[in-house]
């Protein structure tokens, strides 16, 4: 995906760096980023352990603040927002999967939906969450707990939970990384179709090759920069990730 002028902006990062203090040393995990991406893309982040892929979903998430420069989410820098607008604007706007499911074990399926549902004021939060879970495919398995539930049943169910705030973006970190190949592309498949509906961008970061081969758009980091961006070949982001380890 080529990023023009003409296009609605998601985001836009100017300047982005942030440092961490490790053990008396200052880690730097992104180096003046500039990035945008578009409203509805489909984007998958890869990249070696410590190349910034996961700070860098963070930020977009409003999870962490940069230590310089902007991140700016349909125009408002996310970093001058007070923590309880940031708070609000989390809850309203940002759907987030991640690689542990952390459902509630002793509810449901459809209670684990139904709690996702609580902030907004849904009157009959039952009937949304069967229809989320039937979004996701699992309308047959609502009545089931996590523990009878596959892998794959449960990312899906913590995908109709992110989905509850009906976000403007759908973020993911290493959504597959407890599944197996075949699940895992199943996942995806489902990641990327969600971008179809209305504007939603969806942010996926990942080791996994197979993924980035799916989605409209690329972004390889290594060392807390951007090193390449748009539609590469498989070969190319193969070079750029690795199979251990997590940011």
């Amino acid at each position: 995906m080529t990023v023009t002028e003409l296009e609605r902006h998601a985001y836009e990062l100017a300047g982005v760096s942030r440092t961490y203090s490790l053990g008396g040393h200052q880690v730097q995990a992104l180096r003046e980023l500039d990035l945008v991406i578009g409203a509805g893309a489909s984007v998958v982040v890869v990249g070696p352990s410590g190349s910034g892929k996961t700070t860098l979903l963070q930020l977009l998430g409003g999870l962490d603040r940069p230590t310089a420069g902007s991140v700016r989410f349909e125009g408002r820098d996310l970093a001058q927002l007070g923590d309880r607008e940031l708070s609000r604007l989390r809850l309203a706007t940002f759907g987030f999967v991640f690689q542990q499911f952390n459902l509630i074990p002793t509810l449901t399926a459809v209670q684990n939906v139904e709690v996702a549902l609580a902030p907004s004021g849904v009157r009959d939060r039952r009937a949304s969450a069967l229809r989320l879970l039937d979004s996701v495919g699992l309308a047959g398995r609502a009545s089931h707990v996590p523990s009878r539930l596959s892998g794959g049943e449960q990312q899906r169910v913590a995908i109709a939970r992110a989905l509850a705030n009906e976000p403007h973006v759908l973020l993911a970190d290493e959504p597959t990384g407890n599944l197996d190949s075949e699940t895992g592309a199943e996942i995806i498949d489902l990641l990327m179709a969600l971008t179809a509906e209305g504007s939603r961008t969806v942010v996926v970061v990942t080791h996994d090759t197979d993924i980035a081969a799916r989605a409209g758009r690329v972004i390889r980091m290594q060392d807390g920069r951007v090193q390449q961006d748009g539609i590469v070949a498989r070969a190319d982001v193969a070079a750029g990730a690795n199979t251990g380890g997590s940011d």
